[in-house]
């Protein structure tokens, strides 16, 4: 018999595509003869791959099996190569698997059922990470197989714990075996050496002796290869759990490494902190012994100053003839100025009342009645970007602002008036506008309850007034500066307490905003949005909140003799500061936009109507000369309160 030479049939790249090597030594077939499974890729180098390392970067998972079709009968020979390239970090027996193909004895059963075809096992419990790890390649070769007349290979993998896995399948054509010439069997005579011809039937019983010694042979060597395998098996078996358990031992051998070196640092932290805490000691040490040592020389000079002054003082006293008069004289010095303090509290308090009627006379209306105590300041912000943008147009005139009167275009030369005590173009800026209310601050050191608050459309500035930003501050701010200012000014002569509290009134609720971090919550008209659920309830609570501030405003305005303050929490917080003897400025707030025209002149209607609210009893007049009159009042209180300061 002789042997041809070894040819591969097919290399088929499991779960990639067909490529050729660089070399072109060898092309690899793309996955297409698989039945199950799906298909894995990954970049990472495999290790010790040789010359195709291109099939180790791609495998197919799961429970499948490769069908080979119209293949040419013969003997073959099939490679299969494995890589661990998705648990690359283990541990042992996660991937278990078994591979079956068909047997020689079996392949009568092909066109019946294919599943009996698969009673060949050539892998049992195969483990490729508890053999070479991640990574690296695992090849099982030369598998013999043989085609019958249906052409077919088809090969199975199953998985025992964990999916299978095979990276590439390679399929070579056995060797043949060729007869040779058929040499007939003589025996020697061993007495005359004659050669005598054996016939067949003595041929074949002599070949089936020795067949059956080979034959006993070969059942020995397998009983002793069977051994032997279970030997293998078990030394292989003791050796998984004695890697289980070294590996056991290095993670804690791994975290008493850890903790050893979590301990060092931690000593070494120490060490450090206490060098410094020493170090520390040794340079405050030094520095008090150098201050003990200033006290000690300040103290000897301070106890020789001590003595000069009480000699000098025994030489003052001796020189004085008479020390009795000139204490009584101090003592009636002291009495003087306590008369002089008590007289200048006394003009004080006229100059304050002076005061506060100066500033009613300012915002007295022009029916004459001195005793209003709501003042409304008009103001109105520029256009917006956007507004230039879509080119609106100006509505507001300010031809008359500084007369406290502006005009709104209704439309084509339709123009309708107002009146405020004070009216803001666009160009006036935040101190422009605190000038104004600063008189309120004073009052409010006085004794008044003072209320200043803003009204006004969505977007219209209202916050900014009031608030400012963080480089251009508010009137809420200015006002907390102007009463620190004015109550340190008067630290000599009167004692103030100041206190604040932030509130908010959202949803007919008082929230303490200085207590708690609220979320914020903005305000769009209702008649302007598509609001639903919460957002409409916040919109319909705050219409109702300014219907009842602009009901209070009428009851007031009508002198009613019920003003419904307790309509609404707004109104009701805002109580002690609508009414009695309290002071209000309201800064209403409008667009000058032509857009925003209906919503500007809503407001300017409100502004009017709290404008006109009138809380004293009955109607004064004050003309001109009288208002004089008391400037001039106001004037001399200063004066001479200035005097008695300059005095005292």
């Amino acid at each position: 018999m002789c042997f041809e030479s070894e040819k591969v049939v097919m290399f088929v790249n499991a779960g990639g595509e067909g490529s050729t090597e660089a070399n072109c030594t060898m092309s690899f077939m793309a996955d297409s003869f698989f039945q199950g499974g799906d298909a894995f890729q990954t970049g990472e180098h495999i290790v010790e791959s040789g010359d195709h390392s291109l099939i180790y970067q791609s495998a197919r998972l799961g429970n499948f099996c490769y069908r080979f079709n119209n293949m040419l009968p013969g003997d073959y020979y099939v490679d299969l190569h494995f890589v661990e390239i998705i648990n690359t970090y283990g541990p042992k027996r996660m991937r278990v698997f078994n591979v079956f193909m068909q047997d020689e004895k079996a392949s009568q059963l092909v066109e019946l059922h294919y599943l009996d075809y698969f009673v060949k096992s050539i892998l049992s419990d195969f483990d490729i990470f508890s053999i070479v790890g991640a990574n690296k390649p695992l090849q099982l070769i030369d598998s013999r197989v043989s085609v019958k007349d249906d052409g077919l290979i088809i090969i199975r993998f199953e998985g025992v714990n964990g999916s299978p896995l095979v990276s590439g399948i390679c399929i070579r054509r056995a060797p043949k075996f060729s007869a040779l010439p058929v040499k007939r069997e003589h025996l020697v005579c061993k007495n005359c050496a004659a050669e005598i011809e054996v016939t067949s039937a003595q041929h074949k019983v002599m070949q089936m002796k020795s067949t059956a010694k080979y034959e006993k042979k070969i059942q020995e060597l397998s009983a002793q290869c069977q051994r032997k395998s279970d030997e293998c098996y078990q030394a292989w078996m003791s050796l998984t759990a004695a890697n289980e358990q070294l590996e056991k031992v290095r993670m804690e051998l791994d975290n008493k490494l850890f903790q050893t070196y979590s301990l060092d640092q931690t000593v070494d932290k120490q060490a450090e902190n206490l060098r410094n805490i020493s170090s520390k000691y040794e340079c405050d040490k030094k520095f008090w012994a150098v201050a003990i040592n200033n006290l000690q020389e300040k103290i000897k000079v301070m106890k020789e100053e001590h003595s000069q002054l009480l000699r000098e003082a025994h030489e003052c006293a001796d020189s004085i003839p008479d020390l009795n008069k000139m204490v009584f004289a101090v003592q009636s010095l002291v009495s003087q100025c306590e008369d002089l303090k008590v007289k200048y509290n006394e003009e004080h308090a006229k100059r304050r009342k002076l005061y506060n009627l100066v500033q009613e006379a300012k915002g007295a209306n022009y029916s004459g009645c001195t005793s209003r105590n709501i003042r409304v300041f008009c103001r109105c912000r520029p256009l917006s970007k956007t507004e230039v943008a879509s080119g609106h147009a100006t509505v507001v005139d300010f031809d008359a602002a500084k007369d406290g009167e502006l005009g709104i275009l209704t439309g084509g030369s339709t123009k309708k008036n107002f009146k405020f005590d004070r009216v803001y173009t666009p160009k006036d800026d935040q101190v422009d506008v605190f000038a104004d209310a600063s008189p309120l601050v004073i009052s409010v050191l006085d004794g008044y309850n003072v209320c200043i608050f803003a009204y006004g459309q969505t977007g219209t500035g209202k916050t900014f007034t009031m608030e400012g930003i963080e480089q251009n501050r508010g009137v809420n701010y200015r006002t907390l500066e102007e009463l620190f200012r004015v109550s340190k000014e008067r630290s000599e002569t009167f004692s103030y307490d100041i206190s604040v509290s932030v509130l908010e009134v959202y949803n007919e609720q008082i929230r303490d905003l200085l207590g708690a971090s609220p979320t914020s919550k903005k305000q769009w008209r209702l008649a302007k949005t598509d609001v639903q659920g919460d957002r409409l309830k916040e919109a319909q609570n705050i219409n109702r909140s300014l219907s009842a501030l602009g009901d209070v405003i009428s009851a007031l305005a009508t002198k009613s003799s019920h003003i419904p303050y307790r309509n609404s929490k707004l109104t009701h917080l805002l109580q002690d500061s609508l009414g009695g003897d309290s002071k209000t400025l309201m800064f209403v707030q409008i667009s000058p936009s032509e857009h925003d025209l209906s919503e500007t002149l809503s407001s300017l209607n409100f502004a009017t109507r709290a404008r006109g609210v009138e809380l004293c009893p009955a109607k004064k007049q004050i003309d001109t000369s009288e208002l004089q009159k008391l400037k001039m009042m106001l004037d001399k209180a200063r004066q001479e309160c200035r005097t008695k300061d300059e005095s005292l």
